[in-house]
């Protein structure tokens, strides 16, 4: 009996790479899986029904529950049909992951309409269309886990990732308000950063020596190790666990802050703009963040 035992969990973009080690470990814990996946490619073109059908055959073959849904979360009526299947197929919904995603890195000057919108309707707006269709169903039964993931793109920076560092900070401002709006009905919300080599992470530039040692340390992770919080995050063990940003590393799990101040200056008649370039700028300057950082910079380290 694992940790999931008795639970359901919807699962988005779980035909491939971190989604499918998320449900492969759910259903390992005891959980019945919905395993959403369109099966676009890494930019959003096509569709595939293969990659979901595949992982609902590698859980049922193992002894496990689970459902295939192709779905596209971008579509509220199809990230309704993923809550949906739950529901029918086993009775309810205990948790939901919001693993789906697509990238469509751009330098930002060369960044398109057309690349800014499929990134954020696929990140951002699928979070909130099967947040929206699960939480009905969270605030009868009085539970529910929400588990979103984030970036260190959008919580740190990147470069070549306007629309998917907007995207993925996005979701954590979203993630918030639900924890914040739904604490009332034992509902809870929260955020993962993963660090793991997929074939979203593939597409990050190696064209100098520093690229090329990141991509090397992106390797060494494989998806498996974030299953484990994602399973902890579901199960009521977490029950008191909510409006958090987590990050998996290989063996380590993080805890991130949020934004906070960290310096301020009071000025009793007022500023103008002389007075803070000539009294503010220079007491504020040592506390700026690095304009140029990136996880690179925050985990320099190789992981372990």
């Amino acid at each position: 009996m694992g940790i999931l035992a008795g639970k359901v969990v919807a699962i988005t973009g779980a035909g491939r790479g971190v989604g499918r080690a998320l449900a492969l470990g759910c259903a390992a814990e005891g959980a019945a899986v919905i395993v959403n996946d369109l099966g676009t490619s890494g930019e959003g073109d096509g569709v595939d029904d293969a990659p979901a059908a595949g992982v609902v055959a590698e859980i049922r073959a193992a002894g496990g529950q689970a459902h295939a849904n192709f779905a596209s979360v971008a579509d509220p009526a199809g990230a309704t049909s993923i809550i949906e299947d739950a529901v029918q197929q086993f009775g309810r919904i205990d948790a939901l992951v919001n693993n789906a995603g697509i990238l469509r890195d751009r330098i930002w000057h060369k960044m398109s309409h057309a690349d800014w919108q499929a990134v954020i309707d696929v990140h951002l707006n699928g979070c909130f269309n099967t947040a929206k269709a699960a939480t009905p169903y969270f605030k009868e039964q009085g539970s529910g886990s929400f588990i979103h993931f984030t970036s260190t793109s959008g919580l740190i920076g990147n470069f070549g990732q306007a629309n998917y560092s907007a995207a993925k900070l996005g979701i954590v401002g979203l993630s918030q308000s639900i924890a914040l709006d739904m604490a009332r009905f034992g509902v809870r919300s929260n955020c993962i950063a993963p660090f793991a080599w997929s074939r979203m992470t593939a597409s990050i530039p190696a064209d100098s020596a520093e690229e090329r040692a990141r991509v090397e340390r992106m390797q060494a992770m494989s998806a498996d190790k974030i299953a484990p919080l994602v399973a902890f995050l579901a199960s009521d063990a977490a029950a008191h666990v909510t409006n958090q940003i987590f990050a998996v590393r290989k063996n380590e799990i993080f805890l991130f802050s949020k934004p906070r101040p960290v310096r301020s200056m009071h000025k009793g008649d007022g500023w103008d703009a002389k007075s803070i370039a000539d009294e503010l700028l220079p007491a504020f300057a040592p506390y700026f963040a690095r304009a140029d950082e990136r996880s690179g910079d925050i985990f320099p380290y190789d992981p372990i």
